[in-house]
């Protein structure tokens, strides 16, 4: 009586599949393990050739008698628009020099 007999030549349907299995989990793991290097070296040299960051400076001021001269500017020509009358221009001109 035979009970199994060894099987000789091509593997069948289950031994493919489970070749197939193997080979691809083994492609995966190393495509991904390339991908991870590679994204590790482009970090490292990210960070190698980065330009440090720089404050940036303020505003320069302006100096102090050109904001006052603009504002003289407006006051004229409101002066001039008829908006002010003599006396508020007067006014208004004496408490900006003064």
């Amino acid at each position: 009586m035979v009970l199994g007999r060894a099987r000789i030549g091509r593997p069948g349907l289950l031994g493919a599949v489970a070749r197939t299995a193997v080979i691809t989990g083994t492609a995966r793991a190393t495509a991904n393990a390339v991908d991870r290097r590679g994204q590790r070296h482009a970090a490292e040299q990210q960070q190698a050739y980065a330009v440090p960051a720089q404050p940036v400076p303020p505003p320069a001021a302006e100096p102090p008698g050109a904001d006052l001269v603009g504002r003289l500017e407006q006051l004229g020509r409101l002066h001039e628009s008829g908006a002010l009358t003599d006396a508020e221009f007067a006014a208004a001109k004496a408490r900006l020099l003064g």
